[in-house]
């Protein structure tokens, strides 16, 4: 019903892509050039950008196959001087002036840009009020006095079906902006049905859907542009496997040059902590297109999470070079200077950020970590649920506020923060360390035993929840238990082949030492006490367990063999035995603040 429009909709099909396959890559690049040129016409700069990049990343068509420029209608030719007028005021930013000229214009086209030209000037006005008006940290209170005029009218054309898909899309727009998500939804996906080549409307489905089930409902348009939006909206729910397998399958179909692809599996690696793999791809895709500024502060990231100075440093001069006022390069600069212990400058640079774009995610989220260093956490909280109001699934910065509140000491608080990272990364072992220490905190064991637990068996990153569990174990007197996550602590740094300055190998040793010696196991009491040895904050305990353990054998006291040694570990402890497959998240909801 959607598609049957009357002639409105005749230029949208005739350009409406074929089934989800990717055998005629000639058509999909005339598809991709066709849209690209309509969506520059209408001032839609970035989906114009997005299909021109992919159609490049094809071979070149012959003179002969080169897409015709779109066809004017009737109406077309009646606006064309106020049209092109008006365009030529929009592109210099113009928006109320090119408005004032398309006022009364009837054609699909210049209707479009007299909307979005006034959707443009409201959103203008509100960001300078922003900026001028208040600093970064309290926006929220101006609005985009446009929006419901626009959305009265759109609605109007919308029930009359006069909407085309471009006009589909910028009704989507406003109501997002008005919070109106539901109706949002179900224009955006009306619109990739209406004309699904424009990536706009799909981008905009991207940031509304929350989750999985969401996705589930949809009735998306059985196109090939769909396997590009379910690739992206895979990688934001973080279902990363999901993710890499659609952008490996869009490769083989012929899109290998794409540098979206490459910086969306780069983004991706990312997101799983596989830094060596993201670095590499980053660095390639530097070489291709040097001049890039998208995503380069997603590459800052890893950079700053491996201590890499100098590449950050030329990263940051690099992009300062290319274009100092683009977002991203105040978020490599600000990356740089925390990277170098300079907070209130890293502050500054993210600041500035948020002015250029007082919607840009990343910026948010870095603040609030800034913030943090600088102990200020009354800031630090308001940064991160700004980061939270542009976007629910920043698992940053719900991680953030748990922080936060930890060292207010409101584990209430943190538990639900912690909680809702987790859901959002049930695969991430830093956010159950953190719920298993907030349940400590609460007293609550057993739930912080089962985090610390799921914590190593998804693949610890850090090392710590062994020791955790350890300890725990030892504070309800389980000293077998203790003993065992130890052993497989221990083993676990060694395998690895870590320098050991972990300062839990230590207490390990040390536990183990006492724990053998109690057992009466001479020589594996007599081993740890040795290792023990070699920690400066243990070396005294070994040296004087190992004169006990002599004395005792002068005395002629034998190793005892009824007690049995847990150097062999139980199955459930047993390496091959470890599940580190995807788990759904701990269903923790026992204990809510």
């Amino acid at each position: 019903a959607v598609i049957g429009r009357a002639g409105a909709m005749a230029a949208a099909a005739m350009v409406v892509a074929g089934g989800g396959d990717f055998s005629d890559l000639r058509e999909i690049k005339k598809q991709l050039l066709n849209v690209a040129e309509r969506s520059r016409e209408r001032g839609l700069q970035h989906s114009g950008k997005w299909a021109a990049e992919l159609a490049f990343a094809l071979e070149p068509l012959p003179l002969n196959e080169l897409p015709p420029p779109p066809e004017l209608t009737e109406e077309d030719a009646r606006d064309l001087d106020a049209y092109t007028l008006a365009k030529s005021y929009f592109d210099l930013k113009e928006y109320d002036r090119a408005a004032y000229f398309l006022q009364g214009c009837k054609s699909q086209k210049a209707y479009f840009l007299y909307m979005y030209s006034r959707y443009l000037s409201g959103e203008k006005k509100k960001d300078d009020e922003t900026v001028d008006s208040l600093g970064p940290l309290e926006k929220g209170q101006v609005k985009n006095e446009a929006l419901r005029e626009l959305r009265v009218e759109l609605s109007k054309k919308h029930k009359a079906q006069e909407l085309d898909g471009f006009g589909l899309y910028l009704y989507g727009v406003v109501l997002r902006k008005l919070d109106l998500v539901k109706e949002a939804i179900d224009v955006f996906v009306e619109a990739a049905h209406v004309l699904p080549l424009h990536w706009g409307a799909w981008l905009e489905l991207c940031n509304l859907i929350t989750d999985k089930e969401m996705l589930k409902f949809l009735s998306l348009p059985d196109t090939w542009m769909k396997e590009f939006f379910l690739a992206h909206i895979y990688t934001e729910l973080q279902l990363i496997e999901e993710a890499l397998q659609k952008y490996q399958s869009l490769i083989d179909a012929g899109f290998s040059k794409s540098t979206y692809i490459i910086s969306q599996i780069a983004v991706a690696y990312h997101n799983i902590r596989d830094i060596d793999k993201a670095l590499s791809i980053f660095n390639e895709l530097r070489k291709q297109d040097p001049y890039r500024i998208e995503n380069m502060d997603t590459f800052s990231n890893l950079l700053y999470v491996r201590s890499m100075k100098p590449e950050l440093s030329y990263l940051a001069h690099n992009l300062c070079e290319i274009d100092k006022y683009r977002v991203e390069t105040c978020c490599v600069i600000g990356n740089y200077y925390s990277l170098r212990s300079q907070h209130e400058k890293a502050a500054l640079y993210f600041q500035r950020a948020l002015k250029l774009n007082p919607r840009y995610l990343g910026a948010w989220t870095l603040m609030g970590h800034e913030y943090m260093e600088m102990k200020n956490t009354s800031a630090a909280i308001q940064a991160y649920r700004h980061a939270i109001e542009v976007n629910k699934r920043d698992y940053r910065a719900w991680y953030g506020l748990g922080q936060t509140y930890e060292i207010l000491k409101m584990p209430f608080y943190c538990l639900y923060y912690y909680r809702r990272a987790h859901q959002l990364r049930p695969n991430d072992s830093r956010m159950l360390v953190a719920l298993g220490e907030c349940y400590e905190k609460l007293n609550q064991l057993v739930e912080a035993k089962k985090c610390y637990w799921r914590a190593y068996a998804v693949g610890d990153v850090e090392k710590m929840a062994l020791v955790k569990l350890a300890k725990l174990h030892e504070q309800l007197n389980e000293s077998e238990q203790a003993a065992q996550c130890y052993i497989k602590y221990i083993q676990d740094i060694y395998s690895c082949g870590e320098v050991v300055e972990h300062l839990e190998v230590s207490t390990a040793f040390r536990y183990l030492a006492q724990y053998y010696f109690k057992c009466k196991l001479w020589d594996e009491a007599s081993a740890c006490a040795q290792k023990c040895c070699a920690f400066n904050d243990t070396r005294e305990e070994g040296k004087a367990l190992l004169r006990q353990i002599l004395q005792l054998r002068n005395q002629g006291e034998t190793s005892s063999t009824d007690v049995p040694a847990p150097f062999f570990l139980p199955a459930s402890l047993s390496a091959n035995n470890t599940p580190t497959r995807r788990v759904s998240p701990l269903n923790l909801s026992s204990v809510t603040p």
